[in-house]
């Protein structure tokens, strides 16, 4: 007998720990029967349908988000067609909170594995593993079917209806799911220390269970110790609201921080305006780049707080995350709804901007989804929230927001996903803002030259942009094209050692002597190049990189104009060196280690 557990993940980087956790939980004693099946929503059907087909299983389990939903569905048709045999399960939050509609769609179903799957899944092993070598049970009477013998097990939605409620998984009782780290190299490892949510958020699945259950935090320390050992790159919390125990939060922070590697990364997902000042103080502490932390501000709207049942003080908010920013050591991505009640175009715009000013490292412009099972999907008609009928759900209009409004703002989240996500483009964006009158405003007109230029068919190459970005800027602030040039040369070269000079960079063949004569100096003094012993003065010209400027594009937006490079005022008769060191990197930006060097006279 064998149960195939199928996760079709949104990327390669993705895993699925819900499938690794049914399998943990199912015991060692069926482990023989079990066998996991990753894919991605990018492959090809047939490729999947034809790796599911070889693997010849008994039973196969789809894990089902919205993400993935209408590939399962259409997947698990072809399997029943090819192989009418084999039961088909499905589990995930896709379908538990309207299993009974999706069994009387595919009547060939088996059934559903409502909410939490640990146990339920446990029982169907233990039913299975005993059944007849074919792996299914013969049975005659209507009594004793297939599905009578499921009806025992908590959990499940049958064809015949639900059985008995299953209670909420016991935290600890889970075993560990990552023995075996093959496999996971180039890929997000997830994990989960509780379970739960004390919040009520109206469009988010979460608010379903009230109950927060923590994990043992000795079980958690030990667990958090092997991915520390395995010097793990990231490890993903996907805990709904780290934050929502205190004594919880300090434990594990303090363990990762006196325990830390130099190399691991923990993601948490935490509700900032709730952070203690030990907490802060705590995360203060930190490595830079030990933790980053994801901040659900979704919108500074009162009205559509109260609507969503966010209980959160927006200035309490902004001052937690000025705290974070002080040591510019942690990592912050903080996340908007556009499509809330309340909010229109105007509202949003607002929302945009105040958290645009908290300068985070990832600012991310989503969409509401309409999940089912929220009380956002039960009170879609009150708001009048017009939505797309097949998974992920997301708004098309509201009585707030119009679906015109919709489409601008989906340009704009694609301009801040290049041009601000990036991390390629912020002293340029810095001072591009300085021409108008907000952030958004900025974003909305560089969409519509993406538009008029049909750059969202065409998408330019990563290198491109920052060409597009200068006929941009060049057509709104022409005056200071010289400015924006330079801007684009120290952005380009604080994140990689170019071996072809970029275009719009000004000729760099007057400065050579100056550049050559550094170089030289360093093989000898070695001031500014100290972890480059054993290297010659041409190794590591190549290695790094001097480039020379006549504005002080390091400053920050307006100061640019008010800090000259001799601290006066702007002028060209002046020239100051930059060295880039691509060993050094920051490990919130990547962005390479900069040393100005003293000022030259004359242009060269």
């Amino acid at each position: 007998m064998k149960f195939l557990l199928v996760a079709i993940n949104a990327k390669y980087i993705h895993s699925n720990p819900a499938i690794y956790s049914l399998r943990a939980y199912a015991g060692a004693e069926y482990t023989s029967h079990i066998e996991l099946a990753e894919y991605t929503i990018n492959q090809q059907l047939d490729e999947i349908l034809a790796d599911i087909y070889k693997r010849k299983p008994t039973v196969v389990g789809f894990s089902c988000y919205i993400w993935n939903w209408r590939m399962v569905q259409e997947l698990m048709a072809e399997v029943h067609a090819l192989m009418p045999e084999v039961h088909l399960w499905l589990g995930g939050p896709e379908v538990s909170y309207d299993a009974p509609e999706v069994l009387k769609d595919y009547p060939f179903l088996t059934g559903v594995m409502i909410g939490e799957g640990e146990a339920t899944f446990r029982d169907l092993m233990v039913y299975y593993a005993h059944c007849d070598s074919g792996g299914i049970a013969t049975v005659s009477s209507e009594e004793d079917s297939v599905e009578g013998a499921f009806s025992h097990i908590p959990g499940l939605c049958l064809p015949s209806g639900y059985t008995d409620i299953r209670p909420l998984t016991d935290m600890s009782s889970i075993p560990f799911l990552y023995e075996d780290l093959t496999g996971f190299e180039h890929r997000i490892v997830y994990y989960e220390s509780s379970r739960g949510c004390p919040f009520r958020c109206s469009y988010c699945l979460s608010s379903v269970d009230k109950t927060v259950r923590l994990r043992n935090i000795d079980i958690v320390k030990k667990e958090l110790q092997y991915f520390l050992d395995r010097r793990v790159a990231q490890v993903k919390f996907i805990d709904r609201t780290f934050n929502c125990n205190h004594a919880h939060t300090v434990e594990i922070w303090t363990y990762i921080q006196e325990n830390d590697n130099g190399v691991t990364n923990f993601h948490f997902e935490v509700s900032a305006d709730i952070l203690q000042e030990d907490e802060i103080e705590l995360l203060q502490s930190m490595r830079p780049g030990l933790v980053q932390l994801e901040v659900g501000v979704q919108t500074v709207n009162d009205c559509a707080l109260q609507h969503i049942h966010r209980h959160m003080n927006v200035d309490k908010l902004t001052q937690k995350i000025t705290q974070l920013q002080q040591n510019r050591n942690i990592h912050l991505h903080l996340d908007l709804i556009a499509g809330l009640p309340e909010e229109g175009l105007d509202s949003f715009k607002h929302s945009f901007n105040r958290v645009y000013s908290m300068r985070p490292e990832q600012l991310q412009l989503g969409f509401l989804k309409v999940l089912k099972g929220t009380e956002m999907w039960e009170r879609a008609e009150e708001f009048g929230i017009r939505y797309h009928k097949q998974p992920p759900y997301e708004v098309l209009s509201t009585n707030w927001l119009s679906y015109g409004e919709i489409c601008r703002l989906k340009d704009v989240e694609q301009m801040v996903e290049l041009y601000y996500n990036s991390g390629q483009f912020r002293h340029t964006l810095s001072f591009l803002e300085t021409v108008f009158k907000t952030p958004f405003d900025m974003y909305e007109a560089l969409a519509i030259y993406y538009r008029e230029h049909e750059y969202f068919t065409n998408s330019p190459s990563r290198i491109y942009r920052y060409q597009v970005l200068l006929m941009f800027a060049t057509e709104v602030d022409g005056a200071r094209e010289d400015i924006y040039r330079e801007l684009l040369t120290y952005d380009m070269y604080l994140r990689e050692n170019l071996k072809s000079r970029p275009p719009f960079s000004a000729d760099i063949f007057p400065h050579r002597d100056n550049i050559v004569a550094f170089y030289r100096r360093e093989e000898t003094e070695r001031e500014y190049l100290k972890g480059y012993e054993g290297y010659d003065w041409k190794q590591m010209s190549k290695m790094t990189h001097l480039e020379p400027f006549h504005y002080p594009v390091w400053a920050t937006g307006a100061d640019i104009l008010t800090d000259s490079v001799d601290n006066s005022e702007v002028s060209h008769t002046k020239t100051t060196y930059v060295l880039f060191d691509y060993q050094e990197r920051n490990p919130l930006t990547d962005n390479a280690r900069t040393v100005i060097l003293p000022p030259v006279d004359g242009r060269n």
